[in-house]
């Protein structure tokens, strides 16, 4: 039987590759074929860029209320049957997801594309007097030009939907490029806004074998027209990129990973605190980069806190359709996580829960504890379904312990005493801390604060330039040179 293939979509239209070249996708429990999708070259690069050009001049004025109509359009239009069915079949086929994933990428999908729809509001201009006398300056918000746009796999189109609704709202067009993993969920990105009207050129699609990335990547950033970068991934991948745009000082947003630390307070409701902990890490298997990956817990309620976790833990396995959990993307990172939990155990870390193997690329969940700093499992974002356990004595030492990370991405702070979490919250070094919830929520704003985590966020500030207009008096007084 054939396998789905995922084009290109360059103004307007679906195409194959230039080169009529294309590259396998596969299941990561199954590792078979599960799609083909079309390997752009350097001259579908150039076409999308200057499709995504000549749309701007148009777009760029287009009004905002028919930019939201068309967002908003797109936002139902995934409500329907149809298209949850079709985000179904693309999850399981492209990652093997569990039905919690499935649920979580269109519930996000939906809320994400509305959010941003209202972001129209903040697209509004001041007027303030001159130090010309009799003069008026007007301060305007204006689209950028051509964005590139880079989604990950893991949380696959809730993730390409915002890296190209923001820009798109602002007045800008994209050349949005697919993962390589998951290029036939992201392709529904187009179609969606495609289907809701938005016109031709104004977002464009490429993906690309994974060897060609980063060439065709840098291609794309070279390019004249491309105004900004946005990319969501690994902290590798965004260095290269950020250092890819300084050679052509275009600026980036870049939202990197984690190590997401979680501060439990002995007043703390334990159970509830148990639960956020578990679907924090273990959702998506623990491929998200809000994922918890440390539990930083006062050492008087440690046990009853392991307790319960380890309870929780236990009732959830890993593995193909109809388990509660999915697979790694991959057998390569599968078994990088195994290597790091080992490593940690030679050096003195002990498993409470997990045997530190892997079945293809099924790992189950971990817990760990006595993890020390000068053990690489307690500095890498893990990216899988493990979680470090550490005792502290004291706030002060649970602060130091938070903060103890390269990442800054999100956090979660439990306590029953609202000053308690107003003292304690803002001292831990995250864009986001969620106080008594989990850490995978950032309310659509998460904004690392630099390092490893990334810097910028998705908002109208970070898409927009803003363009400063000099209005004289009718009769100016310009001075002589004489």
């Amino acid at each position: 039987m054939p396998v789905p293939f995922t084009p290109l979509f360059i103004d307007g239209q679906e195409r194959p590759a230039s080169s009529g070249a294309s590259f396998e996708v596969r299941n990561p429990y199954s590792n078979e074929v599960v799609g083909l999708a079309a390997a752009a070259t350097s001259e579908d690069v150039r076409d999308a860029i200057a499709a995504a050009s000549r749309a701007f001049s148009t777009w760029e004025q287009t009004p905002l209320g028919a930019r939201a109509a068309v967002v908003l359009k797109a936002a139902d239009l995934l409500e329907t049957a149809e298209y949850q069915k079709k985000l179904a079949a693309a999850l399981e086929d492209e990652l093997s997801a569990a039905n919690a994933l499935i649920q979580v990428d269109t519930r996000a999908s939906v809320s994400l594309v509305r959010e941003y729809a209202a972001s129209i509001a903040e697209l509004k201009g001041e007027t303030t007097p001159s130090r010309v006398p009799g003069g008026y300056v007007v301060i305007q918000r204006r689209g950028m030009g051509v964005i590139l746009a880079i989604a990950p796999w893991n949380v696959p189109l809730s993730l390409a939907l915002r890296s190209v609704v923001i820009p798109i709202i602002c007045g800008n067009t994209v050349v949005l490029k697919s993962s390589e993993v998951t290029p036939r969920t992201q392709a529904l990105t187009v179609e969606l806004l495609r289907k809701a009207g938005l016109p031709d050129g104004v977002l464009n699609f490429i993906c690309t074998a994974k060897a060609e990335a980063p060439a065709r990547v840098a291609e794309i950033i070279a390019h004249p027209a491309i105004r900004k970068v946005n990319f969501t991934g690994g902290a590798k991948a965004g260095r290269a990129i950020a250092a890819e745009a300084a050679r052509h000082l275009k600026p980036c947003m870049l939202e990197l990973g984690g190590k997401a630390p979680v501060v439990v307070l002995e007043d703390a409701d334990l159970e509830s605190a148990a639960k956020a902990i578990t679907i924090g890490t273990l959702l998506n298997s623990g491929q998200i980069c809000m994922s918890t990956e440390r539990v930083i817990v006062q050492r008087s309620v440690a046990a009853q806190l392991s307790a319960a976790i380890q309870q929780q833990f236990s009732g959830l396995k890993a593995g193909g359709p109809g388990h509660p959990l999915g697979p790694l993307f991959s057998e390569a990172s599968a078994e990088r996580i195994v290597g790091l939990i080992r490593d940690a155990k030679a050096a003195g870390a002990e498993i409470l829960l997990g045997d530190a193997t892997r079945e293809g690329a099924v790992v189950q969940p971990h817990i760990i504890t006595k993890v020390t700093r000068d053990m690489q499992l307690w500095h890498d974002e893990t990216f899988g379904p493990v979680v470090i356990l550490v005792e502290v004595d004291n706030v002060e030492e649970a602060i130091e312990k938070a903060n103890d990370s390269g990442y800054s991405l999100m956090a979660s702070l439990w306590t029953e005493n609202v000053h308690t979490a107003f003292e304690v919250a803002p001292r831990i070094r995250s864009g986001t801390i969620n106080i008594n919830g989990q850490t995978v929520h950032s309310d659509g704003r998460p904004a690392g604060l630099g390092g490893e985590s990334g810097y910028g966020r998705f908002s109208v500030q970070e898409f927009t330039d803003s363009r400063i207009l000099i209005f004289h008096p009718a009769k100016p007084q310009i001075p002589s040179l004489k």
